[in-house]
């Protein structure tokens, strides 16, 4: 999600009712002089876009609509993780399929330049992490707005790390985006203060709002696990039914990235018990919005 403004409070908007545009350049050269960085997905080339600014040419490998957890790098994608400066990629296999082109990604540019690679999230502090029954890393930290901004300020240290000289003016921009995060934490905590606790209860696709709900005090329920890659079984699908009807939740969230499948299978099953199930809306789970649908910036 490239705008928790638009992002955030949509989910919520539609929630109580009930990643940006792109500014990556599709090439990297030397011409400009600047440094070329490639980041996987939109939610962590929006805060580097805004702590970087104009000193860094900016690729998104993945735009919106696109699961990191399936995607699969194209020959093309190599060529442009071989060309850039630097790579940033989440870790915590949100690149699922991705993950052993990233794991080799540090080396040298196509053209003889050191390259440097950081798997970003990973240098998040694992107190501070959940942890799956399986014992893996729920890699969705930009579902809670404070955690992100740790993120952040990791994106300046590493920027720092790689380009010294221009430490001031990074140090001064995060200054400015952590004001903004903090602000913006607020607003989604006042939003939710009203809604009842009783229907404080998030139902969607897959399991990526854990963060979510820890941060803001909701239920969160996903029918598929934290990767798109996980399947949803009979077994899995009847007993949701189950508790929808008993509890009378009034509705479901599909995700742009996620098959609507599943979810109506719930509606199909819950109808057959006598309980109406609507779909709330669309959440931006993995990936930002098109543009027109109030999800496709960072902020």
């Amino acid at each position: 999600m490239r705008n928790y403004r638009s992002v955030v409070l949509l989910s919520l908007g539609l929630l109580y009712l009930c990643g940006c545009t792109d500014n990556s350049s599709t090439a990297s050269t030397t011409a400009t002089g600047k440094m070329r960085i490639l980041c996987t997905t939109g939610m962590l080339s929006g805060p580097l876009s805004d702590i970087v600014g104009s000193h860094a040419e900016i690729t998104t490998l993945m735009g919106p609509g696109v699961d990191p957890h399936l995607y699969k790098p194209s020959p093309g994608d190599v060529r442009q993780i071989s060309s850039a400066d630097l790579v940033l990629y989440h870790g915590h296999h949100l690149e699922g399929r991705m993950g052993e082109v990233l794991s080799r990604a540090e080396g040298l540019t196509r053209d003889g330049r050191s390259r440097r690679a950081f798997a970003v999230t990973e240098r998040i502090s694992e107190h501070r992490l959940i942890i799956t029954a399986s014992g893996t890393v729920d890699p969705h930290l930009w579902m809670d707005i404070s955690l992100w901004r740790d993120v952040a300020r990791e994106i300046e240290q590493i920027l720092v790390e790689v380009d010294p000289e221009n430490s001031a003016r990074f140090s001064s921009a995060i200054l400015r985006l952590e004001q903004e995060l903090i602000l913006l934490d607020e607003q989604v905590d006042t939003l939710l203060a009203a809604i009842p606790e009783q229907r404080r209860v998030l139902v969607t696709a897959h399991d990526a709002f854990g963060y979510f709900g820890r941060r803001y005090d909701l239920e969160v329920i996903g029918i598929q696990g934290i990767s798109t890659e996980s399947e949803a079984s009979i077994q899995r699908v009847n007993s949701l039914v189950e508790m929808l009807t008993a509890r009378k939740i009034p509705a479901v969230f599909v995700e742009s990235t996620v098959p609507e499948r599943n979810v109506r299978a719930l509606i199909e099953g819950c109808e057959a018990r006598g309980h109406l199930l609507r779909i709330g809306g669309v959440l931006y789970s993995d990936a930002p919005g098109p543009p027109g649908s109030g999800a496709g910036r960072w902020k």
